[in-house]
């Protein structure tokens, strides 16, 4: 006597569950652009890696003789797979079954993936396609009453945030707990044109009076004007913008290369052959020698890390800092840059926000952080008031301060201000280099000749010659070689020997993290 009749039965139940919301549905899915749950699985993990957990799960209907009619599988697929050869949690929604609604699956399946992240220490990546909520306005009807929102396993999110990395993928349009699910990680993506994310979709804005801003055509503008890629990849909200589903998955992949699989393990060193005393002579003249001049610090982080490493994250929002996860002779490590084309580098109150951000996950991940400096201050004006920079900016600074992980900075250029010494934590060991081009101070000379000689330049016969003859005497008194005398700057390099040096200081930050 065997079990083969009821091997044969779950079999059966696991081709139903195969079929997801039914030929149709999947097919519909299909002709938006847009892969089914179980084809995303698939690329995201390594080939063959995904084993899925409680795939049978969902709503059957039996006739009356209690025979199995049909199954509607849960609109929430997860299991355990591998991700660059690493164990993960992976998950997805599933948008042909009622469009990923929570109404529509077992609560239970999605508070237990959270679980299984926290609690194993594994990373997890969702996949969100869908509301993921509460169901729609017909639901109250069918349960007889309304109710208190809450949101079950949501102490689990938390969690899995203080414990493990977090990816989130939208990769449809996603209101309300999807779109929370989204923001609660460390890492997010949105596709252009294929994702949307709305805190309540565009029938329920238009339902409460508020008619669709941008003059929208149809369902489908009226999304994407509301919360498409374009806005929230600008705000903050969401970290990068991907042209397809498919870089999803690869920056996904790429992001978590850089992560350990647990706060509290060490990330793991790449192979690497890019010589760490490799010099660059384009180097030398990457920083203009006029003041006023921009350059290209993502040129310049090319060339500093090891080849082909550079992954930026948020380029579209606080654009003055260019924040990056990249490589120095393997070993991992954060950047933040100043990017002088933008503001000229000024911190705004967004560029504030996503410095603070960063910073607070390479602590909690336990990754170095090389600063890039070229800050001419905090931006300033009416509109910087208005949008709180300096509240922002100071909290910036305050992560600065309190990160423990060793920071190296660069002083390429500018330092101004209380901005320019969040560079770092200038009560701890400073492992810091500066280039011949530095520029540094409380406030930009340049700027404030006029007011401080305001007397000697009204008095003067040329006033003008008087001015060129203050600029040319102060220029040797604020070159960076007289802050070096006294020891208020450690060392100024040639541009050349920043990679070596910047290689030195990961071999010895990761020396204090405990790696291998």
């Amino acid at each position: 006597m065997t079990w083969a009749k009821e091997l044969e039965e779950l079999r059966a139940r696991e081709a139903l569950a195969e079929q997801m919301g039914g030929a149709d549905k999947v097919a519909r899915q299909h002709g938006r652009g847009k892969m089914d749950a179980r084809a995303r699985l698939a690329a995201l993990c390594d080939e063959g890696s995904f084993r899925e957990i409680g795939k049978i799960a969902g709503s059957a209907k039996y006739d009356a003789n209690g025979d199995l009619q049909s199954v509607t599988p849960a609109p929430f697929l997860f299991g355990k797979a591998l991700i660059n050869g690493r164990p993960v949690v992976a998950t997805a929604d599933d948008f042909t079954i009622r469009g990923g609604a929570a109404d529509a699956g077992i609560a239970r399946k999605m508070v237990q993936a959270e679980m299984m992240a926290h609690q194993l220490k594994l990373p997890i990546i969702r996949m969100i396609d869908g509301t993921g909520g509460g169901g729609s306005v017909k639901t109250l009807e069918q349960i007889g009453a309304t109710y208190i929102p809450a949101v079950p396993g949501w102490g689990d999110v938390v969690t899995n945030l203080d414990t493990v990395p977090v990816v989130a993928l939208a990769l449809g349009p996603t209101a309300g707990l999807g779109a929370a699910r989204t923001v609660a990680s460390h890492y997010s993506i949105m596709v252009k044109g294929l994702s949307q994310i709305f805190a309540a979709g565009p029938a329920v804005v238009d339902g409460l009076g508020e008619a669709y801003k941008g003059g929208a055509a149809n369902h489908e503008e009226a999304k994407e004007a509301l919360g498409g890629s374009a806005i929230h990849t600008r705000n903050g909200v969401v970290d990068d913008e991907v042209a397809s589903e498919a870089e999803a998955f690869a920056r996904a992949r790429h992001f978590l290369s850089f992560m350990p699989e647990y706060v509290g393990q060490p990330a793991r060193r790449s192979a690497c052959d890019d010589p760490a005393d490799r010099r660059e002579e384009a180097l030398l003249s990457l920083v203009p020698r006029d003041p006023k001049q921009v350059y290209s610090m993502r040129r310049g982080m090319e060339m500093l890390f090891d080849t082909g490493t550079v992954f930026e994250i948020g380029k579209h929002w606080g654009r003055a800092a260019i924040t990056a996860f990249a490589r120095l002779d393997g070993w991992p490590v954060c950047v933040i840059a100043s990017d002088p084309s933008y503001l000229g580098g000024s911190w705004e109150a967004k560029t504030s926000e996503k410095v603070e951000r960063f910073v607070k996950l390479a602590d909690q991940f336990r990754l170095p952080i090389v600063h890039l400096v070229d800050n001419p201050g905090f931006m300033i004006g009416r509109e910087a008031e208005l949008a709180g920079t300096i509240r922002y900016g100071v909290n910036a600074m305050n992560a600065i301060y309190r990160a423990t992980v060793p920071l190296a900075s660069i002083v390429l250029r500018r330092a101004y201000g209380i901005a320019g010494s969040a560079m770092s934590n200038a009560e701890r060991y400073q492992y810091r280099y500066c280039w011949p081009s530095g520029d540094w101070g409380s406030l930009p000379i340049a700027g404030g000749l006029e007011v401080a000689y305001k007397a000697e330049l009204e008095a003067a016969d040329d006033p003008q010659a008087l001015l060129e003859e203050i600029r040319e005497r102060l220029a040797k008194v604020t070159s960076p070689f007289r802050s070096a005398e006294r020891f208020n700057v450690e060392d100024i390099i040639d541009p050349r020997d920043t990679r070596p040096m910047l290689c030195e200081f990961a071999g010895l930050a990761w020396r204090r993290l405990g790696a291998d």
